[in-house]
């Protein structure tokens, strides 16, 4: 999610608040997906037929014969077990209140292994875990592992070597040609070798309050509203609209990724650190808005930000992708503005993508044929990813699934007021560049965020706190060159 990601990532509170704003799911029938060949791997292949119970589909997903009784799952919280629990077909979860205890798949055991990404204790596990992986016992050996896309490269590097390639497993080009291209290019290393896959495509828009546009701009309608913030200087101009009327735009830190998202240049060249024109045009833009009172500097996911989710303290808008009407918005509580239907989704100033997470077959895992089948099912099979996205109001990574949600109830989404955005979403993911991908993307966003909050809130000046980010990446990447 999730999987956003983050990628800032949501707290353990919001990543297990999984209580949707969409419709229940329908029940799906297995895929026709199977086992075959695939270098190194054991190619024979049998059906277990354990119960879904409690799960959204039955049906199976096959396991291979001869190979580990015992699957394991690295994740940073439980945005895929709840996925697996609600949509796998043949998987059965041990405990419905808690998807990370695990389940099973015919005699295969499903364990899953938590790791937060505070001070980057997931990135450190998969570190230590996944070099070594082919070495260790069956039982313990990692066989999935999952990523987001600020730090994706790091793992499918080639000269890494922990990411299986996907045609490796057996699947195919053919297999992936209805996702997203940007969904691919995200996990493909230097070779041209894809060695992962999602279920989410992640473009993003302005999710903003019903109620308040009425209020300053006259109506709630998409379309008008877009007209209003469909560039930074009509963003501007509404947000002295909003402050007249008695309320805030959002928080600063929620228009970074719109900003970040269309650099011209990598956040680190040759070693070089780079700070790009559009990450000073967020600090400037953001420091005078603060000061005007327009904006907050509220760090995302605290207390303070998320109080604009609910009737009682009001914001116009949040930035945010198709996950944040599940994990974030907190639209199943009373008092909610989601509860009641009353936000709305246009694209905003500029497009943009937010998160989402790659599912990695780990090297040296001794379960390809159930790793291959779990990636196809979750991430290519239709009826398992409509059904993700109908339950969980998900954008999944399916053109075909996209373009029939668009033209159907069935993308309707409950907090938005009945509105359908997977219009807007899909054309959003077709235009996503990742030319400027890093693997640095995940420590630059936090240490930036960090320092200019200094700044927005007037404890440091525009110098001083760009000097303290500095400092905090060359102490975080010891390898790169800081002017």
């Amino acid at each position: 999610m999730k999987k956003e990601i983050v990628s800032v990532v949501l707290s353990a509170a919001m990543a297990a608040a999984l209580a949707g704003c969409g419709s229940s799911a329908s029940t799906t029938s297995k895929s026709d997906s199977t086992a075959s060949s695939a270098a190194g791997s054991v190619v024979t292949s049998t059906e277990s037929t354990a119960s879904t119970a409690g799960t959204a589909n039955p049906g199976t997903t096959d396991t291979g014969s001869g190979e580990g009784k015992v699957l394991n799952i690295q994740v940073w919280n439980t945005e895929f077990a709840q996925r697996m629990a609600d949509h796998l077909p043949g998987y059965t979860a041990k405990d419905p209140d808690d998807p990370t205890a695990g389940g099973t798949i015919g005699d295969v055991t499903v364990k899953f292994t938590v790791t937060p990404t505070d001070d980057n204790a997931y990135q450190n596990n998969l570190d230590e875990v996944l070099p070594d992986n082919s070495s260790a016992s069956d039982d313990d050996k990692v066989d999935i592992f999952l990523v987001e896309a600020d730090y994706a490269k790091k793992y499918v590097d080639a000269d890494a070597n922990v990411a299986m390639k996907l045609s490796d497993l057996g699947i195919t080009d053919d297999d992936l040609a209805d996702q997203y291209q940007y969904t691919k290019d995200v996990v493909t290393d230097a070779n041209g070798d894809i060695r992962g896959s999602s279920w989410q495509a992640c473009s993003a828009g302005l999710i903003y309050n019903r109620s308040i546009a009425k209020q300053v701009l006259g109506t709630d309608d998409p379309t008008e509203v877009q007209k209003a913030v469909a560039d930074w200087s009509s963003f501007n101009a509404t947000a002295e609209k909003v402050k007249a009327a008695g309320y805030q735009m959002c928080s600063a830190m929620d228009t970074y990724r719109t900003y970040s998202n269309n650099v011209k240049s990598p956040c680190v060249v040759d070693n070089k650190l780079v700070i790009d024109d559009n990450i000073n045009a967020w600090i400037d833009d953001s420091k005078k808005l603060v000061d005007a009172g327009e904006e907050t500097s509220n760090e995302l996911w605290g207390d303070d930000w998320s109080k604009g989710f609910f009737t009682a303290t009001p914001q116009f808008c949040y930035f945010g992708p198709a996950w944040f009407f599940n994990f974030s918005m907190h639209n199943d509580e009373d008092g909610a503005v989601g509860k009641d239907g009353g936000w709305g989704f246009c694209k905003g100033p500029q497009g943009y993508f937010w998160g989402g997470t790659w599912i990695c077959a780990a090297t040296g895992t001794d379960n390809p044929t159930l790793v291959k089948n779990i990636i196809l099912e979750m991430t290519t099979d239709k009826t398992v990813l409509k059904d993700i996205a109908v339950k969980d109001s998900d954008c999944v990574n399916s053109q075909s699934v996209l373009k029939d949600l668009a033209s159907s109830d069935d993308g309707n989404i409950a907090c938005l007021g009945g509105q359908n955005p997977y219009a807007e979403l899909a054309a959003g993911a077709e235009t996503i560049d990742m030319s400027n991908l890093s693997i640095y993307d995940q420590g630059f966003t936090e240490e930036i965020q960090k320092a200019m909050k200094d700044y927005f809130d007037g404890n440091a000046s525009k110098d001083d706190a760009l000097a303290s980010f500095k400092k905090a990446m060359q102490e975080k990447y010891p390898e790169i060159e800081v002017d």
